[in-house]
């Protein structure tokens, strides 16, 4: 599968299928699932816990002690062969958020939105929204939901689903990609240069600012909106306050997904295979770190970055950007990522399935 932008901002989907081959750094565990027909095995030397398993968790082998999270303790996951679990959505799902009870993703392929419960996976409903919905944003008490295939946005209930309203950004259309929210307001990237910022309380439109080209997702580290420019390979910095310009910094080819760790930004860079870790207080690059593949959603989970691509995923050590686990799922490629607290999810874009471990 191959997810190609071709600004100013088209998304073509081609699907392929991959035979992974990767060379291992010392150090580091490789997983890969295999799949025959209903039957799934894990290839030997993965460290596999447990029968019938699709999907093993693995850390670095010189890496020392049990994670730094205390949930997964809470829920005995302090092991480090995690099994995983797969649950159907809508067709394409590319976008996902944690509501703190529920999990959201935006299936692009058939216009609607799941909301998943977290806990155990239930469907607890889906939802038409729009034509094309790419992306999913918790407020605090509802979500918001972007088109790529219009100007509009989209805020629904998060308790039931029911659509609150439909704001436009932008002329149609506009492309409107991930979004954030600060506390206030919703910020949403789109067109070939600009980001919206919604109150959120009203959809009412805050104001519109300039950042890079191609501008696609978005993230808050307490005081600045940082957005990634697919098409000239730069972040832009946003005092969320005004959305005055701080600073624009230069990243890898084509970076798209991007999240904050409490100190830093990271940053997925599609097209150039790299994830960038950049110093969210001056925009220092303090790290580049090549994982291969084509890098898509990336989330932090208190203690490591998760990346989501074609065709593998990664989860790097936050500290230093170390590689601990590669991981394969057959037939598909990961788009969105988010964490619940205690669990990874990503979306499965070719197989319509949000994966948990």
């Amino acid at each position: 599968m191959e997810i190609v932008w071709q600004p100013p901002p088209y998304l073509i989907v081609h699907v392929n299928y991959y035979h992974t081959f990767r060379a291992e750094p010392q150090g580091v565990k490789h997983y890969e699932v295999y799949r025959e027909h209903s039957h799934r095995r894990c290839r030997p030397d993965c460290g596999l816990a447990g029968v019938g398993a699709e999907f093993t968790r693995g850390t670095s082998a010189s890496a020392a002690g049990p994670p730094t999270n205390p949930l997964r303790i809470a829920l005995l996951r302090w092991y480090n062969a995690n099994q995983a679990t797969s649950f159907a959505v809508g067709s394409q799902p590319i976008g996902i958020a944690f509501d703190g009870a529920n999990v959201w993703t935006a299936n692009f392929g058939d216009g609607t939105v799941s909301k998943i419960q977290a806990n155990d996976g239930t469907v607890l409903g889906t939802f038409k929204v729009g034509t094309s919905p790419i992306g999913v944003t918790f407020d605090g008490a509802s979500i918001w939901v972007s088109d790529n295939a219009t100007n509009k946005v989209a805020k629904l209930r998060a308790s039931d689903g029911a659509i609150l309203g439909s704001f436009n950004v932008g002329s149609n259309p506009s492309f409107p990609f991930w979004m954030t929210f600060d506390g206030a307001n919703i910020w949403i990237p789109y067109g070939t240069n600009s980001v919206a910022k919604l109150r959120a309380s009203d959809g009412r439109n805050m104001g519109t600012f300039t950042v890079g080209s191609s501008p696609v997702a978005t993230a808050f580290d307490g005081s600045s909106v940082w957005v990634t420019n697919y098409g000239d390979g730069t972040v832009s910095k946003l005092r969320a306050s005004d959305g005055k310009l701080l600073g624009t910094f230069t990243v890898g080819f084509q970076p798209l997904g991007i999240a904050f760790d409490g100190a830093n930004m990271w940053i997925a860079n599609r097209g150039a295979g790299t994830v960038s870790k950049l110093r969210a207080s001056d925009g220092t690059t303090l790290g580049t770190f090549t994982i291969g593949g084509e890098p898509y959603g990336i989330a932090f989970d208190g203690s490591n970055i998760w990346v989501g691509g074609a065709p593998q995923v990664d989860e790097l050590r936050g500290s230093d950007g170390a590689i601990l686990g590669v991981f394969n799922i057959p037939g598909t490629n990961v788009t969105g990522v988010a964490f619940d607290g205690a669990n990874v999810w990503l979306s499965g874009l070719n197989d319509g399935k949000l994966y948990k471990f």
